[in-house]
């Protein structure tokens, strides 16, 4: 990759640690407007179903706005575009808790969901270009710092709504606070700019079709991951009879085992590559589905949901690197798989419950554990191609 004849580009390991921070803000943001959803919920007397339909703005947001990222950075630069981005990304709570009525929260979240798919594809697109000046495996251990920063900004948020704190004074501090961390955390990641003859990327291009593939590996942990988060403690209410505490202790450890096996996956993928490491999550998967399914007691279910939580963990990340190694457009393919992960996301909860409903939880769980083998036998979408490494897509510039 050619430079640009100015000073040195910023330290691989001064980028690496900066751009984890970013990823740790963008989480805590998330966090911190996860635990004023049910204030906003009685702010505007909602019902369960107006709820639901507002919920469902933040990832059509993002599914629109993806695509866009790419032309930030390129006329911006990555740094700037990030800083832009994620200045966006952490203001925009603010705006559901501001929402007189439904028709403005659904606005508010359609608006929300847009910052975060742009900040998040320019991270991710940072994160894997980052990894490659490093020489080694990073992504997983980025999204644990997301992780980290959910929980960070669900802990705070706990707490604000804990000591009643009105949600709009909550959400315009966090906001403020984490717009002003994230502005100083950017100015250490990569400042990468297109080359010269390099055209910029179309506003809604198709992804590659490597993209599809590779989103449809995305898909099935992503709707894992929702079905775990969304339902655990249902299940194990209904199915298993715990009692509240118990399940959500559940909830619990199959959180706690995904942000534990994403700190821990970058070393796993160095050793045994991305291929063999998401088909062992596969199995590991597939095992905690079939102990959720046939567990006739809930330690073994809470057990069966921490393997399956440690299964899908690193799949997200290893299937944003392999994007972005799939052609010569990152963002754009990033972009593309992000969009089709957002969508799982989005049905995981819903198709849960309809098929509860027509059948049982069980049945819908069983539905997890195939998806658990799909990982295994479709792990090889995420294969590197060869040659794929340092394949210039940008240029360096100067630090400033």
């Amino acid at each position: 990759m050619d430079g640009t004849g100015g000073p040195e580009e910023t330290p691989p390991r001064r980028a690496r640690r900066a751009v984890a921070l970013v990823f740790a803000v963008h989480g805590a943001v998330t966090g911190s407007f996860a635990t004023r959803i049910p204030w906003i919920r009685d702010h505007l007397s909602l019902e369960a179903g107006e709820l639901g339909l507002a919920l469902a703005f933040p990832a059509i947001g993002a599914a629109l706005a993806m695509p866009l990222a790419g032309r930030f950075a390129h006329r911006l630069g990555s740094r700037a575009a990030l800083r832009l981005l994620l200045a966006l990304w952490c203001a925009s709570p603010a705006l559901p808790a501001l929402s007189p009525a439904l028709p403005a929260l659904c606005a508010a979240l359609l608006a929300y969901g847009a910052a975060s798919g742009l900040a998040d594809v320019a991270m991710n697109a940072l994160g894997v270009e980052t990894e490659e000046r490093i020489g080694r495996p990073i992504m997983s251990g980025l999204h644990g710092m997301w992780s980290a920063g959910a929980l960070a900004g669900s802990a705070a948020g706990t707490l604000a709504a804990q000591s009643g704190t009105d949600a709009r004074l909550h959400l315009g501090i966090a906001s403020a606070v984490l717009t002003v961390l994230g502005a100083f955390v950017c100015g250490g990641v990569l400042d990468l700019r297109p080359r010269a003859e390099e055209r910029p990327p179309p506003r809604f291009a198709r992804p590659p079709r490597a993209a599809f593939v590779i989103g449809a590996v995305g898909f099935c942990a992503v709707f894992a991951e929702g079905a775990g988060l969304e339902w655990s403690a249902v299940y194990l209410r209904d199915v298993l009879g715990a009692g509240a505490g118990l399940s959500a202790a559940c909830t619990t450890a199959f959180s706690c085992a995904m942000a534990a096996a994403r700190f821990a996956g970058d070393a796993a993928v160095h050793r045994f590559g991305p291929v063999r490491t998401v088909r062992a999550g596969g199995v590991l998967a597939c095992a905690g589905g079939l102990a959720v399914v046939t567990a006739p007691h809930a330690a073994l279910a809470i057990a069966g949901f921490a393997l399956l939580g440690l299964g899908i963990a690193v799949v997200v990340p290893l299937a944003f690197a392999a994007a972005a190694r799939s052609g010569p457009e990152a963002g754009q393919a990033i972009a593309g798989v992000a969009t089709i992960t957002y969508t799982s996301g989005l049905i995981a909860p819903s198709a849960i419950g309809r098929i509860a409903d027509a059948t049982s939880l069980t049945v819908s769980f069983g539905l997890v554990t195939a998806l658990g083998a799909v990982l295994t036998a479709a792990a090889g979408a995420l294969r590197v191609p060869a040659g794929s490494a340092g394949r210039p897509r940008t240029v360096p510039v100067a630090k400033g």
